[in-house]
This record gives C-alpha cells, sequence and structure tokens, in this order.
C-alpha cells in the first residue's frame, strides 16, 4: 500500500493564533515528543517579527534547544530575507515560504500585492540557493474568503513561476476550509501532471468539516503529502469563522484505518494528543483523542452480561 507522509505544523500555523503566550519549555518539549511519532517534517516555529506574531518571539531559542531526530526535517516559516539569516543560523533543514494566490487575501494578510510578495521571495531563494531546501505555500488555492473561488489556472500560474526558481516543494493550502473533494481532485489531477517532479503537499483547513474527505480525494489522485495539525489547532485570522487546520491524529487514524502506510506511530501520537489540552489551556477540535481508535472496544453493558450468564 501507498506509504504517506505527514508534516506536523501545530507548534507554528497551530500556536500562532493562540491568545495566551506557551512557554518555550512546553514548547521544546512538545516538539521532542512529537518527534519520535513517525513525522517526515515538524514545522517548528516562524522566523518573523515578534510584533507580528507574539507567541512565535522565541523561535530562536526552541530551535536551539529542540532534539533532532534523524529522518525528521524541521522547517521553518520565513517571511523575508531577514528571516531567512535567521533561519540560517538556527540550522533549520527546510525553510517554508507563503504567498497567496488572491490578491485580496495576499494584502490582507501580507500587506503587499501579490508581485511584490514573489520579488521578496525569490530574494529569499536566491540567497539560500545551494544551502537549504525551500517549499513554497500558496495560500488560498480553493478558495478566497473575499474574492471567492480562485481559478485553477491561477494556482498552476504562480506554482510554475516558482517551479522555475528551483524550489524543491509546494503546498497547496485550503487557507480558509473552502475546497470540497470533486475540486480537490481536479486541482490534485492538473498538479501531479504538472509538478510531479516536486514535492507535492496539500494543507487543508476542517472549517466546513470537509477536511478529511478532502484528505481522501487527494490521496485518491496520488498526492502523499499532506500538513496536519496536533488536536486540529490554527486557523486564518484574515478569515471570519475559519477554525482549524485538519487534526493529524483524525486524519492519520483514517488512513491507517484504510490501509496506507503512514509510518506513525499512532498509540505515542495519541498520547501526546490527550496532553495538548492542558498545554494551551482549552478543549481542541480533535476527535480521535476523545473517542479513541475503532479498534479500541467497550465491555458490555453489565445488564447484557449478566443476561448472558
Amino acid at each position: 500500500m501507498t506509504r504517506i507522509y505527514f508534516n506536523e505544523v501545530v507548534t507554528r500555523d497551530g500556536f500562532q493564533s493562540e491568545p495566551a503566550f506557551i512557554p518555550t519549555d512546553a514548547k521544546v518539549a512538545l516538539i521532542d515528543e512529537l518527534s519520535d511519532c513517525g513525522y517526515a517534517k515538524v514545522e517548528v516555529t516562524s522566523f518573523t517579527s515578534p510584533r507580528a506574531i507574539p507567541m512565535l518571539r522565541d523561535a530562536d531559542d526552541v530551535m536551539q534547544r529542540i532534539r533532532r531526530v534523524p529522518g525528521v526535517e524541521y522547517t521553518v516559516l520565513v517571511p523575508n530575507l531577514r528571516g531567512a539569516e535567521r533561519a540560517l543560523a538556527a540550522r533549520a533543514d527546510e525553510l517554508n515560504l507563503v504567498m497567496s494566490t488572491s490578491e485580496t487575501h495576499n494584502l490582507a494578510n501580507l500587506r503587499m500585492p501579490r508581485e511584490t510578495s514573489f520579488d521578496g521571495l525569490k530574494a529569499v531563494i536566491d540567497r539560500v540557493a545551494g544551502q537549504v531546501p525551500v517549499n513554497v505555500s500558496l495560500s488560498t488555492c480553493f478558495g478566497c474568503p473575499m474574492e471567492g473561488e480562485v481559478p485553477q489556472q491561477e494556482v498552476l500560474r504562480w506554482a510554475v513561476r516558482f517551479a522555475e526558481l528551483g524550489v524543491r516543494g509546494l503546498t497547496i493550502c485550503d487557507t480558509t476550509g473552502m475546497a470540497h473533494p470533486a475540486q480537490v481532485a481536479r486541482m490534485c489531477e492538473a498538479l501531479q501532471r504538472r509538478f510531479g517532479d516536486l514535492q507535492l503537499t496539500l494543507h487543508f483547513h476542517n472549517t466546513r468539516g470537509m477536511g478529511l474527505a478532502n484528505v481522501l480525494a487527494a490521496v485518491q489522485q496520488g498526492v502523499t503529502r499532506f500538513d496536519g495539525s496536533l488536536g486540529g489547532l490554527g486557523g486564518c485570522p484574515y478569515a471570519p469563522g475559519a477554525t482549524g487546520n485538519i487534526c493529524s491524529e483524525d486524519a492519520i487514524h483514517m488512513l491507517d484505518a484504510m490501509g496506507y502506510d503512514t509510518g506513525m506511530d499512532l498509540d505515542r501520537l495519541l498520547a501526546v494528543a490527550r496532553r495538548l489540552p492542558e498545554i494551551v489551556g482549552h478543549a481542541v477540535p480533535g476527535q480521535l483523542a476523545k473517542a479513541g481508535r475503532i479498534a479500541e472496544l467497550h465491555p458490555a453493558p453489565a445488564h447484557l452480561r449478566e443476561a448472558c450468564a
């Protein structure tokens, strides 16, 4: 059965919208636990301005203190050249660059037109060429909460421009949970045909309850890499009601049950997931940590056992 690879984004994408600062010690301990669960990548943090994202103001300390497990790539989000310099100094295994395929969302999120974003990211790619792999995450690929559906050809146009710069991978993001499975299938078929030589990753949100269905639609089109967030944490601050990412443990459990090889230690991951509410100080959306795996059965009610005795 096909091998599926998961990237964990909880300590960057998941934590960045949390209202209460999560201590550095807690972040490092969580990343160290996640590193033993079988992930292909862990997106540790973002080298952005502490004023922009106070939650991640400890990015340098976190990267310095985490325990690096062979076989796991520790990736960081980088917004600009200054962030890239910090990431290189922190020995990041991969730089993740972000821009939106929607002009309106890019203006709201990054405060600049798409062409300006592209020029800035190209400068980062040129700066780190030959030193560290680069992944580009394209936001709002399945829909913009202000513009509506983003044409597939527009997504492909930006993907081609970055592929021509020599990036290792592209992440196609459903930033505000607007994708549906038929749309995902069409997009993935086109991506596989055009960019089969790149690492293609899909990033879904569960805003409208279709996150896992979209994962399955992508898998059935041959996509083998996905982002997920422990407990389903995360969301887009520039899209009202855009709740969290797909829940890592829920998606991994689904694919494991279907016979796919995720390479994940799900029991270990569930143990970590069940401690997440204590770390963030509130309940989280994930379902598996609450309900348990489908193979975990319960004893029959006592009155049935007595009747059968």
